[in-house]
Formats: C-alpha cells, sequence, structure tokens
C-alpha cells in the first residue's frame, strides 16, 4: 500500500511539472514561450573502441527539426522539440564478418577482410536542454543549448559496395534506442516583431553502442557523432 501511494504521489508530482513548463504564464514577460524550424546540414561519422573495427570517413546527412524553449528569465530557459535526423558513417573490419540483410535474396552477406559498409541511419530524437543566451546586441543575441537526446532508429540500412548490394534493409545489424548529449552555439539575428534568423554549430555524440555483435562480428563499441551546421528561424 505504501508503494502504491508513493507511485501516486510521483505520478501527480510529474504531471504537474509537465503542467508548470507548458502551461501559459501570465505574470511576466520574460516568462514566454519560443518556437523555432531549423533544418541542418549533417556530416556524420563513427569512431569504434577496438583496432580490428575502424572508420572509414564521413557521410552527408540533414536533420529538419522543430525546437520549443520555456524561458524563466531573459536570458536563460529550458529546450526541447523534436528531430528527424538522416545520417550515417563508414565502417571497415579487419575480419570477415556476415551481415543480416532482412530483405535481401540471400538474407545475409559476406563482407571481406577491408570492405566498406555504409550505413544509412534515420533518428526520431526528441533533445532535452537548457539554453543560455546574451543580451540583445544592435540586431544579434549570441546562444548556446547544452542538454541530451534520447533517439529511436526508424531508419536501419546499409549500401556494400563491394557485394554490389546498395539500400537493404539492416534492421538486424543496427539497435533501436540511442542516447546523445549536444552542444550547440550560434547567432539569432532579430528581422523583426519576435521572428529571429538563426546561424550555430551542434556537436552530437552518441553514448551507447550503435551496432550490434551478430554472430561472427567482433565485440566492439561503435559510437556515432554528428556535426551539424544549424539554420532555422525563431518565431
Amino acid at each position: 500500500m505504501g508503494e502504491l501511494f508513493g507511485l501516486k504521489i510521483n505520478k501527480i508530482s510529474v504531471f504537474l511539472v509537465f503542467v508548470i513548463l507548458l502551461s501559459p504564464v501570465k505574470t511576466s514577460a520574460q516568462q514566454r514561450i519560443g518556437l523555432g524550424i531549423h533544418v541542418d546540414p549533417v556530416i556524420s561519422w563513427f569512431s569504434s573502441d577496438i583496432d580490428a573495427v575502424t572508420n572509414e570517413g564521413a557521410r552527408a546527412g540533414i536533420n529538419f527539426g522543430l525546437a520549443f524553449n520555456r524561458y524563466f528569465g531573459p536570458n536563460y530557459s529550458f529546450s526541447t522539440g523534436i528531430n528527424i535526423v538522416n545520417a550515417g558513417g563508414k565502417l571497415v573490419c579487419t575480419d570477415t564478418t556476415i551481415l543480416g540483410l532482412s530483405k535481401h535474396e540471400y538474407k545475409i552477406a559476406t563482407v571481406l577482410p577491408n570492405e566498406v559498409v555504409v550505413y544509412k541511419i534515420q533518428y526520431l530524437a526528441v533533445p532535452i536542454g537548457l539554453k543560455l543566451q546574451t543580451n540583445q546586441i544592435g540586431y544579434l543575441t549570441v546562444f548556446t543549448d547544452i542538454g541530451i537526446d534520447p533517439k529511436v532508429v526508424i531508419g536501419r540500412k546499409v549500401d556494400i559496395p563491394s557485394l554490389d548490394i546498395k539500400g537493404e534493409n539492416a534492421t538486424s545489424e543496427l539497435r533501436l534506442f540511442n542516447l546523445s548529449y549536444h552542444i550547440t552555439g550560434g547567432i539569432e539575428y532579430a528581422v523583426g516583431g519576435n521572428t529571429e534568423m538563426v546561424l550555430g554549430f551542434t556537436f552530437d555524440n552518441n553514448f551507447l553502442d550503435i551496432t550490434k555483435d551478430n554472430g561472427n562480428q567482433p565485440s566492439d563499441k561503435v559510437s556515432h557523432k554528428l556535426f551539424s551546421f544549424r539554420i532555422g528561424v525563431n518565431f
């Protein structure tokens, strides 16, 4: 009964926090809500913790997103939103490996040593962070945003050039969930009213292993890193 009562209290507390964060605030003009959209060109690559698996280059991608900021002071806000991130990378292994391919006619692919495997990954990410910004100087505001990004992998495909395989579904080779931290910095340029143009840079580094270690594959941790150029509009 005590545990049940405590669980109810915790649920109520969580509900109240969401109500406080999402409800309109009329007591102060500083406590406003900001919305924004952005389209970010992305460069992404992998890193491995063992010598047998190495990064073989970066891939270009793009990040589409909606940003939400709830200000609790003139220069501070809680930030969140939703992003669709198209990214990837290239890996090589010093050993022969077998990859599972969901739609390939043989369902597997044997990759010889030092042959490149190109991963194409699409994430659904919900960034949660703290945004800090300067007072407006002329038309410009300088800002930084630091936080974490829970992610769900919604697209998992591979190319294997040596086997003439392209765009094959590799659901069994990539993990479904990941978590990263992000560091963003940039400027906002006021163009009228509450509308601002946004330019900046973001570095995003995943904490968790993105690949699965199936069958004869080496036991490793492959981290996914992303660098993007922020282009957006705030309202």
